[in-house]
């Protein structure tokens, strides 16, 4: 085994984990009650269904799309959470870490799920920072034009902004009217 899949490896199994339990303890709360609530049942349902399928697929590889579908289910968790015990949601409310223990738990089930995609795609974002050419508030755009037109330190952003204009117009630039 390749030193370098050795975290790789902790961080899949890690995420996996984390997933399969929040779906678990959704999974249970689904069977003890919250089946009978209108809307919301359905939900307590459809959150361990995502867990465990995302859980077993990343058992057997990690891209990208299935560590943002891990954020994605543990971030729609945490803020079912939090609207569930702050405004409701379908006349459905909660309050503090009720039920207990399955509140508490599911919170940091969801946290720790965060916390490793985190971890694991920090050191990706790093590199990429560090390969990337550096322009600084004097750098201008392009130097062989002789252009007083100076980065704002996004140009990847103008350049999205650019592909959209172009596409809104059908993919021509200049259409002139026609």
């Amino acid at each position: 085994m390749n030193p370098r899949s050795l975290p790789t490896l902790a961080l899949r199994l890690m995420l996996a984990a984390t997933l399969a339990a929040s779906g678990y303890i959704h999974a249970q709360l689904y069977i003890d009650g919250y089946r009978f609530i209108h809307v919301i049942g359905p939900l307590f349902l459809l959150q361990p269904s995502a867990a465990f399928a995302v859980a077993a697929l990343l058992l057997l590889a990690a891209p990208l799309l299935l560590r943002i579908a891990a954020a994605a289910i543990a971030i729609g968790a945490l803020a079912g959470f939090a609207t569930f015990r702050t405004i409701g949601l379908f006349g459905f409310t909660e309050r503090g870490l009720q039920p207990a223990p399955q509140a508490l738990l599911s919170l940091i089930a969801e946290t720790l799920t965060l916390l490793t995609v985190a971890v694991w795609q920090a050191p990706k974002v790093w590199r990429h920072r560090r390969t990337r050419p550096h322009h600084d508030e004097t750098s201008r755009v392009r130097p062989d034009l002789h252009t007083s037109v100076r980065t704002t330190g996004t140009p990847s952003a103008a350049l999205g902004i650019t592909w959209c204009a172009v596409q809104l117009q059908g993919g021509k630039i200049g259409s002139g009217g026609g």
